[in-house]
């Protein structure tokens, strides 16, 4: 068993470790670090002793991680990271620069909104080395809370104690079709008239899936082909290659436009609902502090985007979770 008074890891096992997870190889891991076979081997043999348990199995010449490798390689590398982010920030320090900067970002919105925020940032608050980690929204979550990320710009719910949520905007989706369809000549498209083509759209059920899927049912309307994705930016190239309409979030809409591609307001409102998130009683750089502004600048700019007032975060259970058991058996009067 591993005692918690032995001595820290040596740095070599873990590199090594990581190495042959990416290499898939202790061949391809020895070229990757300038090392020998025999010596990565050994170092990943060392590893295991000091562990108690195998990373890797081994059979047939080839090299699998154990189910326990898997889960101990999220670790190294969360600790390979750490270590750069250190040196990195040390470098500052020395150099009185600002710190290095980590923002996690959920793949639409690392690639539709962060970068036009990053422009508009002024120079001298952006530090040389920067870090942009494009995470599901649970994960963005996660390095916000594990202090891994400086700051996380994330969709709804982001709920959590130990978060600052620093402003939630809500704008709408949008249906994107190929510049060609017939629908394309129309300003708002119902969706109703959809129901009979293939929709792409986003698969978490727990987020922007739920409130599509509410907004079908409620509409009456039942797709008869369905291409589940987990980014936007792939419903869209799905899309340019004539497979059908996205219902999708606008941040990559608007903000990652490709040819051949138009985007139209639906008959329905389905709301994207997003924020900046920090760790809670953690004082914010200067760096921090500029960009989630600049963020929120450029999410205004997102069409039909607005700012959640703050007496109105409490009452965005309904456009967050969808109706409860009770109001949906509630009737009318």
């Amino acid at each position: 068993m591993l005692s918690m008074h032995k001595n820290a890891f040596d740095i070599r096992q873990l590199e090594a470790f990581s190495a042959v997870m990416s290499a898939g190889s202790i061949t391809g891991a020895a070229r990757l670090l300038g090392r020998s076979q025999p010596a990565v081997s050994r170092l990943i043999q060392d590893l295991e002793a000091e562990l108690g348990y195998a990373l890797l199995y081994r059979t047939s010449g080839r090299i699998q991680p154990t189910s326990r490798g898997l889960r101990f390689h999220a670790e190294v590398e969360r600790h390979l990271a750490s270590l750069v982010h250190i040196r990195e920030r040390a470098e500052a320090i020395g150099n009185d620069e600002p710190a290095t900067l980590t923002v996690a970002a959920t793949p639409s919105l690392a690639a539709g909104l962060l970068p036009p925020a990053l422009v508009a940032l002024a120079p001298e608050l952006l530090s040389r080395h920067l870090h942009v980690q494009a995470l599901a929204a649970e994960n963005v979550v996660q390095a916000v809370l594990a202090r891994s990320a400086d700051l996380g710009i994330s969709s709804l719910p982001l709920e959590h104690p130990g978060l600052d949520i620093h402003w939630i905007a809500e704008a709408p989706c949008v249906v994107a079709m190929a510049a060609n369809d017939p629908f394309a000549s129309q300003d708002v498209v119902r969706l109703s008239d959809l129901g009979n083509g293939r929709i792409i759209t986003l698969a978490n059920p727990y987020r922007l899936r739920h409130r599509i899927n509410e907004v079908f049912a409620r509409a009456g309307v039942v797709p008869e082909r369905m291409i589940d994705v987990n980014a936007s930016l792939t419903a869209l190239s799905l899309v340019r290659s004539g497979l059908g309409f996205a219902i999708i979030e606008p941040a990559t809409a608007f903000g990652v436009p490709l040819d051949g591609i138009v985007l139209r307001k639906l008959d329905q409102h389905i709301p994207f609902l997003f924020g900046a998130i920090s760790a809670a009683v953690v004082p914010q750089s200067p760096t921090v502090t500029a960009l989630i502004e600049t963020v929120r600048v450029q999410a205004l700019d997102i069409p039909g985007c607005r700012l959640v007032e703050a007496n109105a975060v409490d009452g965005l259970d309904n456009a967050v979770y969808g109706k409860s058991i009770a109001q949906k058996e509630t009737p009318y009067e």
